[in-house]
């Protein structure tokens, strides 16, 4: 295996991959005198860099669902304002993994409208149903604090923090 490190210190092959680094696009140049790779120097702007997500504006926690019963028994989903798509994708706002028995996409919807306060459940478009405390959902249900949903064999607990009691300032 012919194994060399970028100048960033990525270890790649270079028989699968030349002399680019899949990592961070760095030339490696592999003529030397030496027999040692020569590497093309970086400027601080060629660099990669990590994304640490947005920086700007905070999208409040609205309520969450939380695994009771599945293969992500424990975790927490957060529920943000309008709709949140659920389903087992990674463009989904809440993403179920482990559970191929949910829809890759829109299995089914939570709903948060800060206008009334209220949560709804919503069937998503794909063909796997969504139960409410055991009742199929065919149209939109709303949720109170600790109904069961279940989508696929995943079983959930309704959680909300806004509501009629408490609702995020409008400059969020």
């Amino acid at each position: 295996m012919s194994l060399t490190r970028c100048p960033n210190g990525h270890m790649f092959s270079t028989r699968k991959h030349g002399n680019t680094c899949p990592y961070c696009n760095s030339a490696v140049h592999t003529e030397t005198p030496s027999g040692r790779p020569a590497v093309q120097q970086q400027t601080e702007d060629d660099k990669t860099m990590p994304y640490l997500g947005e920086t700007t504006g905070i999208h409040p926690v609205t309520g969450w669902l939380v695994c009771i019963e599945g293969a992500q028994v424990g975790q927490d989903y957060r529920i943000m304002a309008e709709k949140n798509f659920i389903g087992r994708a990674e463009e989904m706002q809440i993403r179920i993994l482990g559970d191929n028995t949910v829809s890759r996409r829109n299995h089914a919807v939570v709903v948060y409208d800060p206008k009334k306060r209220n949560f709804f459940l919503l069937p998503g478009d794909a063909s796997g149903l969504a139960y409410h405390n055991n009742e199929a959902v065919y149209s939109p249900v709303e949720l109170n604090a600790y109904d069961m949903i279940q989508l696929g064999r995943s079983k959930f607990i309704f959680i909300p923090l806004c509501g009629p009691h408490f609702e995020w300032d409008n400059n969020n």
